[in-house]
């Protein structure tokens, strides 16, 4: 892969001007409406259905953020079982490349950005809590909800996806994305903009330089020169 500086700018004069139109305005402009409306709507059905209350909770139980390792690791498991012997190690190692990719970008963003806000479900009053209403384990605030790391971590493996198995796998990771990160939406953890703005604005800026450099295909040689090789699969 060549370095494209040209879309790599791009994508970072996009990702930073996503940021600023949050972040610049007073009391974030015309986002803090919307995340307000989404975080109502969601927030009222809590008492109105049992049933969704229940779908809420569950969904941000610390089990289902398993789940969503696990999708995204059969999602390459489909690529990793038609392949041959190297082929299967390099999906290993382009795994390994994106979750090291997904550790690093996450600080990164946490640390530079300099936001620090509490979820919808600690900055509102008189609103409902799911740990409130039921006696359930579950994720439903944050001290700290900017970017959403959650959602970050989704939208990188998605980018990976694309830069090494194509648009239909970029698709499915999206499916995955929206399946597994907008729960904590529902549940008042996150505000929209947490992963509208923070997590796909970081996004956005870091991983073109990560996937449209040699970067990312020199980590993956890096795995495959180290793994041991007796560990091929």
């Amino acid at each position: 892969m060549k370095t494209r500086l040209p879309l790599i700018l791009l994508f970072n004069a996009l990702g930073l001007a996503l940021f600023m139109s949050w972040y610049l305005p007073v009391n974030h402009g015309f986002w803090f409406p919307l995340d307000s409306s989404i975080f109502h709507f969601f927030n009222h059905g809590l008492v109105e259905s049992r049933v969704y209350l229940w779908f809420v909770a569950l969904t941000n139980n610390r089990a289902f953020d398993a789940c969503s390792l696990l999708a995204m690791g059969c999602l390459m498991l489909t690529f990793w079982i038609p392949a041959d012997q190297s082929g299967r190690r390099r999906v290993v190692v382009i795994g390994l490349t994106m979750l090291l990719l997904a550790v690093v970008l996450n600080q990164l963003g946490q640390l530079l950005i300099p936001v620090k806000r509490a979820s919808p479900s600690l900055f509102f009053t008189d609103i409902y809590r799911v740990s409130d209403l039921l006696n359930f384990p579950t994720k439903d605030a944050s001290k700290d909800s900017f970017p959403g790391d959650h959602g970050m971590m989704l939208l990188i493996f998605a980018t990976v996806m694309l830069r090494y198995f194509g648009k239909k796998a970029f698709s499915i990771a999206l499916l995955i994305f929206v399946v597994f990160a907008f729960p904590r939406v529902m549940i008042g953890a996150h505000w929209f903009t947490d992963i509208a703005v923070g997590s796909l604005s970081v996004v956005l800026i870091g991983m073109p330089w990560c996937l449209m450099t040699p970067l990312s295909d020199k980590i993956i040689g890096l795995f495959d020169r180290h793994l041991p090789q007796k560990n091929k699969i």
